[in-house]
């Protein structure tokens, strides 16, 4: 199986086992990302990777599914109303059951693809390696907010290296797609990984770069936490200006949640 589709596929084992041991109750209650539920959190990935799936079935399919997508925001439903409206609105166990088995099904048609093939998406087009580890980083970072929700302690796994690589690639998308200019060379990345372990990317700089932990990092590449609340060393203007709006994933631009917003709720 293709790795990152290992990392995929890891990453949501382990969410499905907190999911499991949530109540209808629990499944219901809003997290401190946008008021979702957890039924909301899990509706959208579960869309998030019938969107991928069309994408891999071929352009035309892709292209369908969105251009319906656009009309239901088009009419005046939001995103989660579109989302639930579209997916029936499955609810606990049961959009368990869907997505899991939407996800595993995703995973091996990714699996079964030439590495060299690119895929289309919101954003720009990817490799099926990225494309792969997109899918992982959103499932990861939604996640998080379920996590916080039921204060449920989150250890941090090398998969982390593959969100830390799509973070540290999207510098320049975080600019672009809010139709700003870099705000000037790429900085100088270094997290500790766990197990001892130490990533870099970019040429090093004393006066542009971040360091610090990588699930910080991880953390606020996603929007899951402002860096604000976190221990990164962040040094230069670029640096600076990146880590205030950094976004990793595709749409819109979105802002980072406020300092102290999207924490754990019992903590």
């Amino acid at each position: 199986m293709l790795p990152q589709a290992v990392d995929f596929r890891a990453e949501a084992d382990a969410l499905h086992a907190l999911l499991a041991t949530l109540s209808d109750a629990d499944w219901a209650r809003p997290t401190l990302f946008k008021s979702w539920t957890t039924n909301d959190i899990v509706q959208h990935l579960h869309a998030g990777d019938l969107m991928a799936a069309a994408s891999v079935s071929g352009e035309d399919p892709f292209r369908q599914l969105r251009a319906e997508i656009q009309a239901a925001r088009d009419s005046g439903l939001t995103r989660v109303e579109e989302t639930r409206q579209r997916l029936g609105n499955p609810t606990g166990k049961r959009l368990l059951d869907l997505w899991y088995a939407t996800m595993a099904d995703l995973c091996d048609k990714l699996s079964a693809m030439p590495p060299d093939a690119r895929l289309k998406w919101a954003g720009p087009d990817m490799g099926v390696r990225m494309f792969t580890t997109a899918r992982q980083m959103e499932t990861w970072a939604h996640g998080q907010a379920i996590y916080d929700l039921m204060a449920v302690p989150r250890a941090p796994t090398t998969r982390l290296r593959n969100i830390a690589e799509i973070g540290v690639r999207t510098f320049g998308w975080t600019f672009v797609n809010r139709k700003q200019g870099l705000p000037g060379p790429a900085p100088y990345v270094r997290l500790s990984g766990p197990e001892g372990a130490i990533w870099e990317w970019n040429e090093p700089s004393a006066d542009n770069r971040v360091e610090g932990d990588a699930l910080e990092f991880c953390q606020v590449v996603t929007q899951t936490r402002n860096a604000a609340d976190t221990a990164l060393v962040v040094v230069g203007a670029p640096a600076r200006a990146w880590m205030a709006i950094a976004q990793c994933f595709a749409g819109p631009p979105e802002e980072p949640p406020a300092p102290g917003l999207r924490l754990s709720i019992q903590g």
